[in-house]
C-alpha cells in the first residue's frame, strides 16, 4: 500500500483520526484529504485526486451514498469503500448502485480494513464476510422467488416518502397526490419538501429526474 493515496470521509473526527493511524502507521497510505460530510467530500477528492476514499453512509447533509454517486459519476476509476456501521440490504444496494466498489462494516479489523482498501485500490469489490452474506442471500431468495434482485432505491427516505416520490415521478401535482392518498395538501408538501432535503435536490423537476433514473413512476 505504500504510496497509496486515500481520502477519509466520517463526521466523526476520532473515527478518522483512527483510520488514518491504521492506513499510514500499518499500511504506509498516505491520506491526502479529510471531510465530514459528503458535500465537503466532494470538494476533497476533487482537489486531491485520491486512488481511495474511505466513506461512511450516515453524515449531515449530503449523505454518503449521494456522494458516492457524484464522486463516481466524475471519476469511473475511483475507488469508494464504504466503511459504516449500517448493514441492511437497502443500504447495502444503495451504495452499490451508487457506483462503490466495496463495502466493510465498521468494527472491522486493521487488517481487513487494510486489506479492502489495498483491493479497491486494485480495481477489485470487496465486501466484509457479514455483507457478502448478505449479498448472496439476497440474490439467492431473489432468484427462489423468481423475483428481480433490485432493492428499494433512495433509502434514506421514509415509505411515505417514497410512495410521494414515485406519484411525483408519474407527473402528479400536489393535489392530485393529497386526494390519491387521502392526505391534506399541507402534509404533501411537508413530505415533499423532506424528500428535496434527503435527495439534496432544489425543485420538483430536479427529483423528478432523480426518481425516473431510479426507476420510479410508471415505465
Amino acid at each position: 500500500m505504500n504510496g497509496l493515496r486515500v481520502v477519509l470521509v466520517d463526521d466523526h473526527p476520532m473515527v478518522r483520526e483512527g483510520l488514518r493511524a491504521v492506513l499510514e502507521h500499518l499500511g504506509g497510505a498516505e491520506v491526502v484529504g479529510e471531510a465530514g460530510d459528503g458535500e465537503e467530500a466532494v470538494r476533497v477528492v476533487g482537489d486531491t485526486r485520491p486512488d481511495v476514499v474511505v466513506m461512511d453512509l450516515t453524515m449531515p447533509g449530503l449523505s454518503g451514498i449521494e456522494a458516492t454517486r457524484r464522486l463516481v459519476d466524475a471519476d469511473p476509476g475511483l475507488g469508494v469503500l464504504v466503511l459504516t456501521m449500517s448493514e441492511d440490504d437497502a443500504s447495502v444496494f444503495a451504495a452499490l448502485r451508487a457506483g462503490a466498489r466495496g463495502y466493510v462494516l465498521k468494527g472491522a479489523s486493521g487488517s481487513e480494513l487494510l486489506a479492502a482498501v489495498g483491493s479497491v485500490a486494485r480495481g477489485e469489490a470487496v465486501y466484509g464476510a457479514a455483507v457478502a452474506g448478505r449479498i448472496r442471500r439476497f440474490l439467492t431468495e431473489g432468484l427462489d422467488r423468481g423475483l428481480p434482485a433490485d432493492p428499494s432505491p433512495f433509502p434514506e427516505l421514509t415509505a411515505r416518502e417514497r410512495e410521494i416520490l414515485d406519484l411525483l415521478a408519474d407527473g402528479l401535482a400536489n393535489a392530485d397526490i393529497a386526494r390519491t392518498l387521502f392526505l391534506s395538501p399541507k402534509t404533501v408538501r411537508n413530505v415533499v419538501s423532506a424528500v428535496y432535503a434527503k435527495l439534496q435536490v432544489a425543485d420538483r423537476a430536479q427529483a423528478v429526474v432523480r426518481a425516473r433514473q431510479a426507476g420510479l413512476g410508471t415505465p
